[in-house]
């Protein structure tokens, strides 16, 4: 098969090369993109006049029937065409004729396939941000029934403070809001059109930069044409960004895997997220948190591999950058599944009310609470903290809780403990007391719930 670039060449490679350089069998996965920068092409050289109206309706229309046929899955690709740039633009000339290689005027396949992946990636990173609204969706509905679920809360994975379970699932809701940011910003660097600046130095033909930008929805269009096709930072800020965000995924998969132990018990995952053992009958295995665990270290890979390519590339252009579209695609649908599987996880998890609060009844998390009562009397916060801290040592050592203890043995720690101390030790007092800005308090969570229900609902038609 003759290469569309072989005019220069006598000798041509081995068939094992030919797969080594070819990349169409990964960027088949832009062959929509393709076409849809190929169209607006093709109505820019015809706006300027560097194609006759009737040579880009014959053009226009061919791209028109290869995308009907792109979309119905018809199409088959030659590895001795190396690319989805060269096999469609194969495809058109044998579908209408030579004029159909006339639609590369103006252009490179450098600022080309920057483009597509400008489109793909604004069109994916849109439909990130939509299942992060559907997945905080799901957070604020669990939230809301569990105000007033009473848990433990740790620090070094011990026991430090009850909390409200309500009030744990909204921190990672502000974490997904801030991937969503993210998300969002990233969406400004994407839309901005390569198409146009050729190899590397623009065109000497009277092309149309910012109205083909225009025609494929671009705010904008890169100012440096070497800039243009060798710029690769979107993409890496979409690694980056889509690796904090597993990041997050993946430190509440933990949450989940340890809440739904034995040890735990405080949930249990539905049937459908969870997967059995082939020689032990008993076991619900949390298999779809795992993976979610586990899938975090291949987004990393792809934002290390990225930044490892690129790092010591000259301008503009070089074959290293063809490297740039698995991880992209595979941090995409990595990144999809993942808050698939998670608004599902959270949607259908049953929580163990009473084993939560049970929890927060047998250790010392209360301990806190009598410092401050302390402090509330007078006492200075860290002679109160040396108070509790021996009363501490004193259940141990009596094996009880401070619930456990009498009057009496409190007030002999200090005269300023009264009868209402056993008020203020219950778990659930504890909690719904600590209404600063921010805090577990029950107040104080139904407002975040609702601030939180702005962030989502303004936002769910993500445009």
């Amino acid at each position: 098969m003759k290469k569309l670039w072989g005019g220069r060449f006598t000798k041509s490679a081995e068939e094992w090369v030919d797969e080594f350089g070819a990349s169409i069998s990964f960027d088949q996965e832009l062959v929509l993109e393709d076409i849809e920068g190929s169209i607006a092409h093709v109505e820019m050289l015809s706006k300027t006049g560097i194609l006759s109206v009737a040579e880009a309706e014959k053009i226009k229309n061919g791209l028109l029937t290869l995308k009907k046929q792109a979309e119905k899955d018809e199409l088959s690709f030659s590895v001795k065409l190396e690319d989805i740039h060269l096999n469609l633009e194969s495809k058109l000339t044998d579908l209408i004729g030579p004029v159909g290689g006339k639609l590369h005027t103006g252009r490179s396949r450098n600022d080309q396939v920057a483009t597509d992946m400008h489109l793909y990636l604004r069109k994916q990173v849109k439909q990130i941000i939509q299942l992060l609204n559907e997945l905080q969706s799901s957070l604020l509905e669990k939230a809301e029934h569990h105000i007033e679920t009473v848990m433990p809360g740790y620090t070094h994975l011990q026991r430090a403070q009850p909390i409200s379970f309500a009030h744990h699932l909204m921190a990672y809701f502000w974490m997904f809001e801030r991937d969503k940011q993210r998300y969002q910003e990233n969406v400004t660097r994407i839309n901005v059109s390569p198409l146009g600046a050729g190899a590397l130095a623009g065109t000497t033909f009277p092309i149309d930069r910012s109205y083909s930008a225009d025609l494929l929805g671009f705010d904008s269009i890169y100012e440096n044409s070497m800039d243009a096709v060798s710029d690769r930072d979107f993409i890496l800020e979409f690694l980056s960004t889509s690796s904090i965000l597993m990041m997050h995924l993946s430190r509440f998969s933990e949450e989940i895997i340890l809440w739904s132990s034995q040890e735990f018990k405080f949930i249990e995952l539905d049937d459908s997220f969870s997967t059995g053992s082939s020689i032990m009958p008993q076991k619900k295995n949390p298999d779809m948190a795992e993976l979610i665990r586990g899938k975090t270290g291949r987004v990393y890979g792809n934002l290390m591999g990225l930044l490892t390519v690129l790092k010591g590339l000259p301008l503009a252009y070089n074959k290293d950058m063809q490297e740039d579209k698995e991880g992209m695609f595979d941090t995409v649908k990595t990144v999809v599944g993942s808050l698939r599987i998670f608004a599902g996880m959270i949607q259908t998890m049953k929580v163990n009310e009473q084993g939560m609060e049970n929890a927060t009844k047998n250790d010392f998390s209360n301990a806190t609470e009598l410092a401050d009562y302390l402090s509330e009397k007078g006492m200075p916060f860290r002679e109160a903290h040396e108070v509790v801290g021996k009363l501490v040592l004193y259940c141990v050592n009596k094996k009880c809780y401070l619930q456990d203890l009498s009057i009496t043995e409190l007030q002999a720690a200090s005269s300023l403990f009264e009868q209402d101390i056993y008020h203020v030790l219950n778990p659930r007092t504890a909690v719904e007391r600590r209404n600063s800005a921010g805090g577990t308090g029950f107040t104080q969570i139904k407002q975040a719930i609702e601030k939180a229900k702005l962030c989502v609902w303004e936002k769910e038609e993500v445009k």
